[in-house]
């Protein structure tokens, strides 16, 4: 199979949707597929980069990372024509999607599409949320992909946001999968240690880890307002806070207004290639976001071999199993409990690491690849026969 992947956002810059679109793309080449990726440049420079086609782009001041291509150049277009795509796979709405509808028309090809980002959740980033209300990007969305020949969405809480849109296209659930031999990689105390040190953490501390974008809408106050309340009533008790973002100075003050300035530790960004690490010195992986369409950082940790302790919400269905390998918590109150009860009962949170490594893997990065290759083929299949009996 011939198959374009198209994505406005792509490495070096790193988030969902490049991570997915990475996987994807070498889960489908290891399987034998002739695999593309059409993506932005972050340099504004175009070029052909091996199965990569870059183009022109500048930076749009809508939201933070937001690019616009420039003009679609001809030389990159008739190169995808000439190569001739079997089906086309976009994973972003704006720029490169409209040359992935293009494509699709011009070669009578199929167009599937991945909806990964819950927009109402970022509407403030846009224009300071003045122009762009919910209604309007629902209609926006429901206009989008109702063009498509299927969707997917990663969960089931995607599906039904979709489905209250509007969307009348195939809605296919297929969970985004990650490469769990970056998180399963072992360390030596001796390295775990060391590491530890590096941010004055003891070896008898045990330590609770949000790693991720450091950003308003993933409500890290309320992770900080429940730790401030246990930091000293749990022994040896230090949260670990990992990442970068525009947040991320508002989050080192309000630690300070706490008095928790050496029992939170922010490590600012770290390379993508060392994350692993920092899951696998810690004890327990929090988070408190409404905002995740599957939330692969909660897979990151279970595959770290991490309990994951969370705010309810519907995209950890089929994810975060209670008691099993985590704790879901709605009320503040019920936070607390959940980290209490945790970092008190050793036995409790050992057991739940143990199941966590194992039921990760029914989130690899080749599961999620062999799903979306069947739904290809299904649409590939149905495609044909109507073209033969749309001619016929």
């Amino acid at each position: 199979m011939k198959i374009l992947l198209t994505t406005d956002t792509f490495y070096p810059m790193v988030n969902g949707v490049v991570i997915s679109t990475l996987n994807l793309y070498k889960e489908l080449k290891s399987m034998g597929h002739d695999v593309k990726i059409l993506a932005l440049s972050a340099d504004g420079k175009e070029r052909i980069d091996g199965d990569i086609f870059y183009l022109k782009s500048f930076n749009l001041r809508l939201y933070p990372g937001a690019k616009v291509k420039r003009f679609f150049n001809t030389e990159i277009r008739q190169q995808i024509l000439k190569w001739r795509p079997d089906i086309i796979h976009s994973q972003t709405e704006f720029t490169t999607m409209i040359d992935a509808k293009f494509i699709a028309r011009i070669l009578k090809v199929p167009h599937v599409h991945t909806y990964h980002t819950m927009y109402e959740d970022y509407l403030d980033y846009i224009f300071n949320g003045k122009v762009i209300t919910p209604k309007a990007m629902g209609l926006f969305i429901r206009l989008l992909l109702n063009s498509m020949d299927a969707v997917i969405a990663p969960t089931n809480k995607v599906k039904t946001a979709l489905l209250n849109y509007g969307v009348k296209r195939d809605i296919h659930i297929i969970p985004t999968g990650i490469d769990l031999n970056k998180f399963q990689i072992s360390m030596t105390e001796e390295e775990k240690i060391d590491l530890r040190k590096r941010y004055n953490i003891d070896k008898k501390d045990k330590i609770l880890l949000y790693l991720g974008r450091i950003a308003q809408e993933k409500n890290i106050e309320e992770i900080i307002d429940a730790y401030s309340n246990l930091a000293y009533k749990i022994d040896n008790f230090k949260l670990l806070i990992v990442g970068g973002g525009p947040y991320l100075q508002n989050l080192k003050e309000l630690s300070s207004v706490k008095a928790l300035k050496n029992k939170i530790i922010f490590t600012g960004m770290v390379k993508p290639e060392e994350v692993y690490k920092y899951y696998k010195i810690s004890d327990a992986f929090v988070t408190a976001s409404t905002s995740e369409t599957q939330g692969l950082t909660y897979i990151e940790a279970l595959s770290s071999g991490l309990p994951v302790i969370c705010r309810y919400d519907p995209c950890i269905e089929g994810v975060v199993e209670p008691y099993k390998n985590g704790l879901v918590y709605k009320t503040s109150k019920e936070f607390e409990e959940a980290i209490e009860k945790l970092f008190t009962d050793k036995a409790l949170r050992l057991k739940m690491a143990k199941y966590s490594e194992s039921f990760a893997e029914k989130f690899s990065s080749r599961t999620f690849a062999r799903r979306v290759e069947l739904l290809y083929a299904e649409i590939l299949n149905s495609y044909v026969l109507y073209s033969h009996g749309h001619s016929a």
